[in-house]
Parts: structure tokens; sequence; C-alpha cells
């Protein structure tokens, strides 16, 4: 599966049993995510390696995942993270820019195997009102911590190529697809949509120190607000995904022990929520219950609501570090 040397991280739409690939697990109560720089927390940065996770329909096969990152390798880019932030930023504690927006745009990349909608031909709609959903889940409107991130539609590039589709993860016409078509630099999300192999609702990169190609988050098409993939059709496959392309792991990673996600305000959780566990304590000897609202958790959408501060910081963190320059 290491077509390309990029980290990975996706979501299925649920399953019987637990994928483990880059990081999955949960947080501890670990203060790791809000704090200065010398601090540890993970970035995802160069590597040699793939680890990606998905996340899909219950009872269906999760071959897609062929590794899993150790403590050591989770280690390792913490402290390469933190290097990336040093050199750019410097040593100064990191804080929230006090609702100062930080401008991503977003390109569309429609990808259909013919201009029908039942072929991945999506509607503008869709698109339109996705970007709402990201604007207010990033925005803290939903329930959450306002993060500092703005979502602005740039273009959309509608691409009619049944080679390319489905779209299938790690395959050499996924890669031939995004260094067809990806624009701009690090700073620009390039999502790219369409019907998606083995059930996946998506799948995204991590932020490196190096620009790739590769780079971008890919999700079904007809998971976007509006979209018939019932119960993730609200849009929060996308902010699920572009949690992970802004440095967020899954809230259940490691389970009940080690670090989990790095966050420290994000309960530990011994496995993914699906569907909509409320009130569910997986890891009883730890603070809080599971975090099943969290858009890093595998909750169906309705169930999604919040990123939390932790995850605020993380974020812009990792933007500062390897996305912003």
């Amino acid at each position: 599966m290491a077509l390309h040397n990029i980290r990975r991280s996706s979501r299925w739409v649920g399953m019987a049993s637990l994928p483990l690939v880059l990081l999955l697990g949960s947080s501890p109560a670990v203060a790791a995510s809000a704090l200065p720089a010398g601090d540890a927390e993970p970035g995802c940065v160069e590597s040699t390696d793939d680890h990606p996770t998905a996340k899909a329909r219950p009872g269906t096969p999760h071959g897609v995942e062929p590794n899993e990152l150790t403590a050591t390798e989770a280690a390792e880019r913490d402290r390469l993270v933190d290097a990336a932030y040093a050199q750019r930023v410097g040593v100064a504690p990191l804080g929230l820019p006090g609702k100062v927006p930080i401008t991503i745009d977003v390109v569309f990349h429609v990808i259909s195997k013919d201009r029908t909608r039942a072929g991945g031909s999506i509607p503008q709609a869709l698109i339109d009102t996705q970007i709402k959903v990201l604007n207010d889940s990033f925005g803290g409107r939903t329930g959450g911590a306002w993060t500092p991130f703005e979502f602005r539609l740039k273009k959309v590039n509608r691409v009619v190529k049944p080679a390319w589709y489905p779209i299938v993860v790690d395959s050499p016409a996924e890669a031939q697809m995004k260094q067809a078509l990806r624009v701009g630099g690090k700073k620009t999300l390039n999502l790219y949509t369409g019907l998606l192999d083995q059930d996946l609702l998506g799948w995204a990169t991590f932020p490196e120190r190096r620009f790739d190609r590769q780079d971008g988050v890919v999700v079904l098409s007809e998971s976007l607000p509006g979209g018939t993939a019932t119960p993730y059709n609200a849009g929060d496959t996308a902010t699920h995904e572009i949690g992970h392309w802004l440095n967020l792991y899954h809230t259940f990673q490691e389970g009940c022990a080690g670090r989990g996600d790095q966050v420290f305000d994000t309960p530990a959780e011994a496995v993914p929520g699906f569907g909509c566990p409320v009130g569910r304590d997986s890891c009883p000897t730890r603070p809080g219950s599971d975090p099943i609202h969290n858009f890093m958790d595998y909750s169906v959408d309705a169930c999604m609501s919040q990123f939390t501060y932790g995850q605020a910081f993380r974020m812009l963190k990792a933007w500062k570090a390897l996305r912003e320059s």
C-alpha cells in the first residue's frame, strides 16, 4: 500500500471490528496540545511510510489499512512537529488569535464517471452547503470550541474520467488524479469527491514539512449535506477528514492507555463510538465519558457537534509549523 510517502487517515461508515493504522485510539486527559512549542505534541511531517486508517459500514472488511503507528513512531513525530514549530515560530507560548480568522481556500474536484448525479456529478448546492457546514463546525457554532479556521470556496473543478472512478485509496489512479489536478500549495485545501472504494466515507493526508502533490482530502460525494449516504449525509465526513488534514487524530487513539490523541481535553475512549452511544464510558478509570460528540470520533453525523479547545490549539500549532510557510 505504500504508493507515496505521506501520512493518511480515513473514515469508514462503521464496522464490526476495529481497524488500527494511523494513531487510532483515544485521548487521555494529559495536557499536550495547548502547550508551548517545547512540550511534546505530535505532528505529521516527513515520513517514508503511509498509515491509512478507515471507517466503513458495519461488517465491511477493513483490509485497506496495512499498518499501525507504534509509540516510538508517534514520539518521533512529536519531536519533528515541535522542531518545525520552533524553527518557524520560536518558543513563545501558543495562543488562539483572539477571533482573528485564518482563511483556507478550498478547491473542490468533483470526480465522476459521467455527467449524472448517480455517476458522481453532485450539484453545486451540495458544495455550497458543505462550505457552510465547515464554517459552522470550525467556528464553534454547533456547540464546540471556536477554532480560527474559515473556509472559502475558491474553485469547483468537474472532471469526468471513468478511469479514476470509483476513487480507490492508495491506488495508482488516485496518485495520478492528484498529481494531475492538485491546485495551490500547502495552505490550499484540495477536496476530491466521488464514489469511494470499499464502502469508505473518506480519507485525508496529514500535514508535512515539505509540499506533496498527494496532499488533500477525499470524501464520498453523497456524504455532503443533502446527499444520500444516510446517516452520514450532513457534511461531517469532510469536517472529520479536514480535522486530520489539520493534524488531529481520532479520539479513541490508543484506547484507555498511553497518550491517546495527544489532546488534553478529550476524554479517553477505548473504542470508536458508532451510532450515538450517549453516556458511554469505555474507560471508567479515566476522567470523563466518551467524547462521542467530537468530530474526531466515528459517530453518525447527527451525533457530531464539537471540537475542543485543545484540538483548536493542536490544529493551530500544526498550521503554523507545517502549512503556513
